[in-house]
C-alpha cells in the first residue's frame, strides 16, 4: 500500500512520518508539501498514485480538496492527524505522535489488526 504524507514544507513533519513509515511492512511511505517550494510538491500525479494521503492539518486536506476539485480524492482516503507545525524533524515527541496516531489505522488497512 502507498502512503503519502502531507505537510506545508515537506521539510519537518512529513519527511519525519516517511522515515519513521519507511520500513513498515507493506508500507512504501512517501511525503511531500502543498508548498510549490517544498522538496516534493504534491501533484495530481503523486496523489492518483497513492493509496492513502495522511495530513498533518485540517487545512492540508482543505487545501487538497480545493486544489485537486476535478480528480479530488475519496475523502475515505485522506486522514487528518491533527500534528500541528510545533517540531523539528525527527523530534522524539513527533515520532511518539506519529506511531500513536498512523500505526493503529496501517494496521486495520493491512489487516494486521
Amino acid at each position: 500500500m502507498k502512503v503519502l504524507f502531507v505537510c506545508t514544507a515537506n521539510k519537518l513533519r512529513s519527511p519525519t512520518a516517511e522515515d519513521v513509515f519507511r520500513d513498515y511492512p507493506g508500507i512504501e511511505a512517501m511525503s511531500a508539501g502543498t508548498d510549490a517550494n517544498a522538496p516534493t510538491p504534491l501533484t495530481k500525479e503523486l496523489v492518483a498514485s497513492v493509496d492513502l494521503i495522511i495530513v498533518m492539518e485540517n487545512h492540508h486536506r482543505e487545501w487538497i480538496r480545493r486544489k485537486f476539485r476535478k480528480n479530488r480524492p475519496a475523502d475515505s482516503r485522506i486522514i487528518t492527524l491533527n500534528i500541528p507545525d510545533e517540531y523539528e524533524r525527527g523530534d522524539p515527541e513527533l515520532i511518539e505522535l506519529l506511531k500513536s496516531k498512523v500505526t493503529l489505522r496501517l494496521d486495520k488497512m493491512t489487516g494486521k489488526a
